[in-house]
């Protein structure tokens, strides 16, 4: 392993992760680092889980037997808390990719991330906000394994100009990295938009339906975007910026003028 090469540990929480994705997840995994740490947490008696079975071999994931001491309770949950807390402890780890469609790892990858730890996960289109919204990013599985000259979209259906208009917190987002980068012109970095967004929030293009962050900005219509040999700029458009200034700033009553 090359000595810059980040280290991950792959949690798999089997029993609320599909087995169909986890070539696709191990591919998005490679791209922050090797994931030397891959463990599937589950009671594998279970025939819930049972599609997972092949697949711990043929990826290397170390299968952990967690039976169901009570009934309605998911001891698989507490198996992979204390485990990934043993493996934060060892300070051996640069990052954590975490397989799950269940909200209550969301104190755990809140932990992680005060450690400077980063925190990559993985879950269907059904995954809390919250879960979501606490780790470094978060990438819907459903939005993964498509072939990469498949163009901009992904197998999350592209949504449309007026949907993603009409997302207030993915707006304020991107009008937010392109504010706070912006030169004396309007013109932003696109490298620098995506920077500030992933410092502020969990973020992928893909989630919406688009593979780059630039298919996505384009799509929303209020931005201009200019490619520039290697860099490509983008510029909020002077009148979507002017009504977006005029809705948040008051208008002023009229003087009543007395006699």
């Amino acid at each position: 392993m090359a000595q810059d090469e980040k280290r991950i540990a792959l949690l798999i929480d089997a029993d609320n992760a599909p087995a169909g994705k986890i070539d696709a997840i191990l591919t998005e995994v490679a791209r922050y680092g090797v994931a030397n740490v891959r463990r599937a947490y589950g009671d594998w008696k279970n025939p819930h889980i049972k599609g997972w079975e092949a697949t711990l071999h043929a990826y290397a994931i170390r299968p952990v037997q967690q039976f169901a001491y009570s009934r309605g309770k998911n001891a698989s949950d507490m198996a992979m808390v204390i485990d990934a807390m043993d493996l934060l402890y060892a300070r051996n780890l640069d990052g954590f990719a975490i397989v799950s469609s269940d909200a209550d790892f969301t104190p755990l990858v809140m932990r992680l991330l005060t450690d400077g730890v980063k925190v990559y996960g993985f879950g269907e289109n059904k995954t809390p906000e919250p879960f979501v919204n606490a780790c470094s990013k978060f990438t819907y599985v459903e939005a993964l394994g498509q072939p990469e000259n498949a163009g901009a979209t992904t197998a999350t259906h592209p949504r449309s100009a007026s949907e993603l208009r009409s997302d207030a917190r993915l707006l304020q987002m991107l009008r937010g990295a392109v504010d706070s980068t912006s030169n004396e012109e309007g013109w932003s970095p696109l490298g620098a938009v995506g920077q500030q967004i992933s410092n502020q929030a969990s973020f992928d293009p893909r989630n919406h339906g688009y593979r780059k962050l630039s298919d996505l900005i384009e799509a929303t219509s209020l931005f201009d975007v200019r490619r520039d040999e290697q860099i490509i700029w983008v510029r909020e458009k002077p009148k979507a910026h002017a009504t977006a200034k005029a809705k948040r700033t008051p208008r002023k009553r009229p003087a009543i003028q007395t006699s």
